[in-house]
């Protein structure tokens, strides 16, 4: 016998990480008396397990000889990257921890706007324990006038997690630190008596099952075993913030050079990816104007670092191509200039890693003052039109997660003219693109663009075989790293295009979407919907996605009495059917058993104990 546990949320504090406890769940396992496994086991068990990268898993023994199984997420995005696999998880569990720290309203918002709502959807008389971890630093009432952000930055009272625990009907904790009292005694105590709980509850249906089993008399009705399992896809891990960094570093489709005030070239660089992530490089490059950005302080940032140079006698100008020339940009101060491939390396790669770059630029400007003038700098770079900049601490802006700027400033340029060097034709209308985007997450494309291609010279580009709305699907997925087809159609459709552009992840997505929208049908929508399944398998093998065909060949065995009523169904190949018919569900012997079974019944003219 098992018990499940799954634990959710981050009780770390993401202002004080020099001095960050362990955590809960780990420090409950290597000291509770009634679990079995010192501290080396537990790390090794949840280090060495690949079954839930979702979640890193620990096991233990508790009370003897009781198999503990306990599942930890504490990052959101990582739990909601692989929602399939976490919904299980959380539908499975006999026991649910939520925790947070007090002093990270942060993570107290992430655990209330993100995880509770899934935990409401998928909660089934299960006991929730929510544990608070830490000591307030902060005991001040927060503001609470609804405009008002002062608060941000407070500590998380007593009465909002008492408020969350009634919402869920769930057990509030407080935990001032993880010793032994409020570990062992006061968590481990309601913890231990929930899976004590658990442990009745199983055994008391275990032995309903045995008493049923043990009433029947004479013939017994032949068991239907449970269908096979079927096969798990894995998610491919997102490359996206690789894709763009690596941009900087190959110098594909440049559009614009950096200089020096001595007009030596410092380093290359491309418009979009600088738009995407600052508005003052939108009013360098005339993305935006004045009128539009309506904030002084980005338009004075932007007049006294920049200049564009148009000038036909600048050096090294003869020899540039006569096509479209890069952009220059003089960089007027020249100790933001000597640091600027290190703040081009920051934005390229996320802009959030603000001691990677403090700590860049320190090494190259021995002065303090310089130091702080750099970073303010880049600061008012990154800076939002009309909002106070509130960049202020380095260390806590990456304690929180990374901001993405990317796959949300991106989308602002996605099927627009601005900035874009190439435009596809696609059944009679134009799609404009950029380059720079398309070489960064796209090899075929690369290789297109780079090559001995006729698309290599050309500005319009036709398209052929894919609809537009595929295709802007397509390139929604390139610019920003997410996609969401409208049904399985369109994401077989957005897969076969993923798949003439060789970008297998984007194919996974799509194989994942479609394999969730047929699990959630009921078995009377499978049977009226007009979706030829067979058609579908055979278009997954045309375009060399195993893992779906093979997935769709159990999903049609699972479900053999639905689809093997349909004419499609004629259409599987000989090996396809050879398949079907073996891993079919309920099997050929269970329904002669059962057919036998009625006969039975039928000829004694009894009355069937089961139905």
């Amino acid at each position: 016998m098992s018990i499940h546990i799954v634990a959710l949320g981050n009780e770390g504090d993401a202002f004080h990480q020099d001095n960050r406890p362990s955590g809960l769940i780990r420090t409950y396992l290597g000291r509770s008396p009634l679990v079995s496994g010192d501290e080396s086991s537990l790390l090794l068990n949840a280090t060495g397990t690949v079954a839930r990268p979702v979640f890193t898993e620990y096991q233990a023994s508790a009370f003897g000889n009781v198999k503990l199984v306990v599942h930890d997420c504490p990052v959101w995005d990582i739990f909601d990257s692989d929602w399939y696999t976490s919904r299980n998880l959380i539908g499975s569990a006999d026991i649910i921890v939520i925790k947070y720290n007090v002093n990270d309203k942060f993570s107290f918002h992430e655990v209330k706007d993100n995880y509770i709502p899934v935990i409401k959807r998928a909660l089934n008389s299960v006991p929730v324990i929510i544990a608070a971890v830490g000591t307030r630093q902060n005991e001040e009432l927060p503001c609470t006038c609804p405009l008002c952000t002062s608060d941000r930055g407070s500590c998380v009272s007593t009465t909002e997690g008492i408020q969350l625990a009634k919402e869920l009907g769930a057990t509030y904790l407080e935990l001032h630190s993880l010793d032994d009292f409020y570990i062992g005694k006061y968590f481990g105590g309601v913890l231990e008596y929930f899976m004590i709980q658990a442990l009745n509850q199983k055994t008391s249906e275990k032995m309903k099952k045995r008493k049923m089993s043990n009433s029947f008399h004479g013939i017994r009705p032949p068991q239907l075993e449970q269908p096979e399992k079927m096969p798990v896809l894995k998610a491919e891990a997102s490359h996206y913030n690789a894709d763009l960094n690596n941009l900087l570093f190959c110098c594909q489709c440049v559009d614009v050079v950096f200089y020096n005030p001595d007009l030596k070239e410092v380093v290359e660089a491309h418009k979009i990816v600088l738009c995407a992530v600052s508005h003052v490089f939108m009013l360098l490059f005339n993305v935006k104007s004045p009128n539009d950005i309506q904030d002084s302080s980005i338009i004075r940032t932007t007049q006294d670092l920049f200049a564009i140079n148009r000038d036909t006698a600048f050096p090294g100008a003869s020899q540039e191509s006569s096509g479209n020339p890069p952009l220059r940009v003089i960089v007027k101060d020249v100790l933001f200039c000597s640091c600027l491939s290190d703040i081009l390396r920051f934005i390229y790669s996320g802009a959030f890693q603000w001691e990677e770059l403090e700590e860049d630029i320190r090494k190259k400007l021995k002065d303090s003052g310089d130091v702080s003038n750099v970073i303010e700098k880049v600061k008012c770079i990154l800076k939002t039109p009309g909002k106070i900049n509130c960049l202020r601490n380095c260390k806590t802006y990456q304690a929180r997660k990374p901001l993405w700027f990317y796959n949300t400033s991106l989308k602002f340029f996605l099927n627009k003219p601005m900035l874009a060097d190439v435009v596809f034709e696609i059944q009679g209308t134009t799609v404009p693109a950029h380059r720079a985007i398309l070489v960064a997450r796209c090899e075929v494309m690369a290789a297109m663009f780079n090559g001995n291609y006729m698309e290599a010279k050309s500005v319009l580009i036709p398209v052929y075989g894919v609809s537009k709305e595929t295709f802007l699907s397509f390139l929604e997925y390139l610019y920003t790293d997410s996609c969401c087809p409208a049904g399985i159609f369109q994401a077989m459709c957005l897969l076969i295009c993923a798949e003439m552009y060789q970008v297998s992840r984007l194919q996974h997505i799509c194989e994942l979407f479609i394999i969730t929208q047929l699990q959630s049908m009921p078995s009377r929508e499978l049977a009226s919907m007009n979706l030829d399944i067979v058609d579908l398998l055979k278009k997954a093998k045309f375009h060399h996605s195993d893992c779906l065909s093979t997935w769709l060949l159990h999903f049609i065995a699972t479900n053999y009495l639905i689809f093997s009523q349909k004419p499609e169904f004629q259409d599987l190949s000989v090996e396809e059917r050879s398949f079907v018919e073996k891993h079919r569900w309920p099997s050929n012997m269970y329904l002669k058993q059962l057919a036998e079974y009625r006969k039975y019944i039928h000829s004694r003219k009894c009355r069937c104990l089961v139905m």
